[in-house]
């Protein structure tokens, strides 16, 4: 029996069925970070663990008070804030206190995130922003990290003397390296989830086999770097293994809301980042520059996508004065 009532409803563009969602995204960028907070975990003891649980319930609980003293639409159950949360939190040293980590996920959310309009309007990635401002605001905090297989009791007190990060290390003009299996794994000093390319690979395998991210920004600034490095007579391998760079190639350089939409857009973004990265790293006085790399490429986004885009449908070629 036809129950067609002769109305039409006419709705906005996109008119394609699709079974993916924001929330469905979120969740999988959850789950590809799993690998590298179960690394910080086994490395840097159940701190780690939670540490990451005040960020993402400090950033969930700060968009759910917006929302309510806006009156808003509760957009919590997104899980955009968990994201954000769980992402600041493997930004930073196992140590933090964790009042500094209620701070940095207030900045993320109400200042870098709702003051511009929520969810795809911030013109920078929150969680990043949270970190440079916590490096701001408290680089003796923030700059302190210790080796992994160590006791760190909950208050963040390590029983055990601070440990320089390889990169650290490098600066210095040091000579004493961990391995490179040991880079690999993760067995090193650092911030939570930066330390194990194992794991962020892992996880960047998921993301790319759920199409949530694809491999035009990770490879483009991974070799720029690697590239970099070598010409610049340092190991090309030893500055993508350590530092932020995979972790910043996989989970924050492909934001969707940050980060250009062309393919070719993405690539020349992966090369900007690569190529401030190394100039900090070799030349700035702070021995990691992928933080601030991608926030600077952040705020270029606007300008790649105006000057790389695709030609829209129905692009009709200008004829030439002669014809």
């Amino acid at each position: 029996m036809n129950n067609y009532t002769g109305e039409l409803v006419v709705s906005h563009s996109p008119h394609i069925i699709t079974p993916n969602s924001i929330q469905r995204t979120m969740l999988y960028v959850i789950i590809a970070l799993i690998p590298s907070l179960a690394a910080a975990t086994i490395f840097f003891g159940i701190r780690a663990l939670l540490l990451a649980f005040v960020c993402c319930f400090a950033c969930a609980g700060f968009e759910f008070l917006w929302n309510i003293c806006l009156k808003k639409k509760n957009t919590v159950s997104d899980l955009s804030a968990i994201v954000t949360g769980l992402i600041l939190s493997l930004n930073l040293p196992v140590t933090l206190p964790f009042y500094m980590a209620v701070i940095a996920s207030l900045f993320a959310i109400i200042i870098v995130k709702q003051f511009f309009g929520g969810l795809g309007h911030n013109f920078m990635n929150p969680a990043l922003a949270a970190r440079a401002f916590l490096l701001a605001s408290w680089a003796g905090a923030m700059t302190t990290f210790v080796s992994p297989d160590k006791a760190i009791n909950i208050f963040g007190n390590a029983d055990v003397i601070t440990s320089a990060t390889p990169l650290g290390i490098l600066k210095e003009g040091g000579s004493r390296f961990p391995s490179y299996w040991e880079l690999f794994i993760g067995d090193i000093g650092g911030s939570m989830g930066e330390t194990s390319t194992l794991a962020i690979l892992i996880g960047g395998a998921f993301l790319v086999w759920k199409k949530v991210i694809t491999l035009h920004t990770p490879i483009s600034y991974i070799l720029t770097v690697f590239i970099l490095g070598y010409i610049g007579g340092d190991s090309g391998l030893f500055h993508i293994l350590t530092g932020g760079i995979m972790f910043g190639a996989f989970f924050m350089a492909t934001d969707y809301t940050t980060t250009p939409t062309t393919k070719t857009g993405q690539i020349v973004f992966g090369i900007g980042c690569g190529l401030i990265t190394f100039v900090i790293r070799k030349w700035g006085g702070y021995p990691e520059g992928v933080t601030y790399a991608i926030l600077l490429m952040n705020v270029v986004t606007p300008l790649i996508d105006k000057y790389i885009m695709p030609k829209t449908f129905g692009y009709v070629k200008e004829a030439k004065a002669n014809e």
